[in-house]
């Protein structure tokens, strides 16, 4: 079997706990996810298994969803529910102020990753050095908030949906707006809801996958393309396949090739087969088409 199953993490399991789970499940070895997901985090995490292990690198950067809980006037070591407290504030902030700030973190922003992050500093990882009791500097990253909404807000805890890039510590969000309102907060609770266009309605438990038979199993793996639904697509004619899956360049002027970028990848398509991903390339006036990954 080769693609994609959308799985749905429970909390207190890493993400690679669940990879060992599917290769029991699946018994094969060829399995590898898309992207870690916090073992303090439930929802989405897209494994890839057989082949669909190839194209595991180009959903690295798929923007994510979730739901997450800010608790306002704590603020924790990890920044999270599971740190130890140490600072707080009587500090009484208006749902009018958590509106204004909270819009402040919308598009490009900066964060400085959190000590209990798995980021290196000097070969070691940040909640290594943080164990020990040790903080260490560490340099802005951006970010991207693509869409940050408040649902509710019930005392000094505010519900939210965020959709952000590949990079973004959703606790170190609680932890700046909390500082921008003059008092602390942390994440009390977050849950993955998608991952591009892989959705937690989707979605299967391990549970589910552990009590079904071999056939049904077949049946929840998605087909390699449909993780790769946010390239643009080309269908090249079906006397041009051997020359493709050979990596041949294959002229492409009888096509429309204006929505196509020459950075980006596309899904390449022929004799009614997805046959891998590819880049148009130009050469003087001329346009091909060259794969950068067969997956037949």
């Amino acid at each position: 079997m080769d693609g994609i199953l959308n799985i749905f993490k429970p909390k207190g399991m890493t993400s690679h706990d669940v990879i060992r789970e599917i290769r029991k499940i699946f018994n094969m070895k060829r399995v590898g996810h898309t992207g870690t997901l916090d073992p303090n985090a439930a929802g989405v995490l897209p494994v890839c298994i057989g082949k669909g292990t190839r194209i595991s690198e180009y959903l690295l950067s798929l923007p994510k969803e979730y739901i997450g809980e800010l608790t306002l006037g704590y603020s924790t070591d990890t920044q999270d529910i599971e740190g130890k407290i140490l600072k707080y504030s009587y500090k009484k902030v208006s749902e009018d102020d958590i509106y204004k700030a909270v819009d402040r973190f919308k598009g490009e922003i900066e964060q400085i990753p959190p000590m209990y992050s798995a980021l290196k500093h000097n070969g070691q990882r940040l909640y290594e050095i943080a164990r020990k009791g040790e903080v260490v500097e560490r340099k802005p990253r951006k970010a991207i908030i693509y869409d940050l909404n408040i649902m509710k807000i019930i005392d000094n805890k505010v519900i939210f949906y965020v959709k952000c890039s590949r990079g973004t510590y959703v606790r170190t969000l609680c932890n700046d707006i909390g500082e921008l309102l003059g008092t602390y907060g942390y994440m009390s609770y977050l849950i993955r809801v998608g991952v591009g266009n892989f959705s937690i309605e989707d979605s299967f438990s391990l549970d589910y996958l552990k009590n079904i038979d071999f056939d049904e199993l077949k049946s929840v793996v998605l087909p390699m393309d449909e993780g790769l639904k946010h390239m643009e697509s080309i269908i090249v004619e079906k006397d041009f396949f051997n020359k493709l899956i050979n990596g041949a360049k294959v002229p492409v002027d009888n096509y429309d090739i204006s929505k196509y970028n020459t950075k980006d990848y596309i899904r390449v398509y022929c004799d009614s087969k997805f046959i891998g991903i590819g880049r148009i390339v130009q050469s003087n006036n001329n346009f091909n088409i060259r794969m950068d990954k067969v997956l037949i």
